[in-house]
């Protein structure tokens, strides 16, 4: 007995060990139920391989596919201070910044890097919806600005990448304060004729779509986000219309000349080398 509960017992445990099966092998798509294994959703740049949904990509793994190979070079900014406010609610702000940072491995839900597509240099601002839900708050407006300076510096291409629920509550006006900083750090960009070019994914919704997402020379967006300013049900209730089933979606959009490009995330490298050869080719 001994031999078995000191030997066997435990190899077995940890064979069915709950963690390891956290992990998962299999992941079940949201929006077909579909369970795909893990490589091939990998492979597939987190699409569906039977329905084409788009899973979030995290911006890290965003990168990996979208840089040239080690050109990647995270860029810090200033997050001293965020809970100016000493908000509570259901749980302190400043606790729930300690969970996110935890959980993202960032320190805001921005990732601010610089690299190469296809040898041509790009400063990207990518958004990660698991801090927060993406929410734009003064760290962010910190983040943004300084892409925009370095942007400026290089003389290249400025690219965001929104995922986000909007202004962050839990900073109040200092989060709405973020829109015209946004704006502002646009206004150089343009001045400089740089291109800033946006892709958006899902969702982006509220004060990021009100300010520097929907201001880019360029609109690429992921199939089926959604994008919008406030929810639907909301604006159905203010117009007391039934809107369409598609409304705020990346194809509705398209069709209402909101954006430019809808396309596959596999793509986007391609489709973003494309731009860059024909706005930057021939800076001096």
């Amino acid at each position: 007995m001994n031999w078995l509960t000191k030997s066997v017992l435990p190899k077995i445990k940890a064979f069915v060990n709950k963690e390891e099966t956290k992990q998962n092998l299999w992941i079940k798509c949201k929006s077909c139920d579909q369970m795909i294994f893990e490589k091939d959703l990998n492979k597939n740049f987190n699409i569906c391989t039977t329905c084409n949904f788009h899973m979030p990509l995290y911006p890290k793994e965003r990168m990996k596919f979208l840089l040239d190979d080690n050109t990647f070079e995270q860029i810090d900014y200033s997050t001293e201070n965020q809970d100016i406010l000493g908000f509570k609610d259901l749980k302190k702000y400043s606790d729930r910044l300690k969970d996110s940072k935890r959980k993202t491995e960032q320190d805001d839900c921005i990732l601010l890097v610089k690299g190469k597509i296809e040898s041509f240099p790009v400063v990207i601002a990518a958004f990660d919806f698991r801090f927060m839900g993406g929410s734009m708050g003064r760290s962010v407006g910190n983040a943004f600005i300084k892409g925009a300076n370095i942007a400026l510096d290089q003389k290249c291409a400025f690219v965001t990448i929104p995922s986000s629920g909007g202004a962050r509550m839990q900073e109040g006006i200092i989060s709405l304060m973020q829109m015209p900083r946004t704006i502002a750090a646009l206004q150089m960009i343009e001045d400089a004729k740089l291109p800033h070019i946006v892709i958006l994914t899902n969702p982006t919704t509220g004060g990021v779509t009100a300010s520097f997402a929907m201001l880019g020379d360029i609109h690429i967006a992921e199939p089926g986000a959604t994008i919008g300013f406030a929810g639907k049900r909301v604006i159905e209730e203010t117009v007391k219309e039934k809107l369409p089933e598609n409304f705020q979606t990346s194809e509705y959009l398209l069709e209402h000349g909101m954006v430019d490009i809808v396309a596959d995330r596999k793509k986007h490298r391609e489709i973003l080398s494309n731009i860059l050869d024909i706005t930057l080719s021939n800076k001096n």
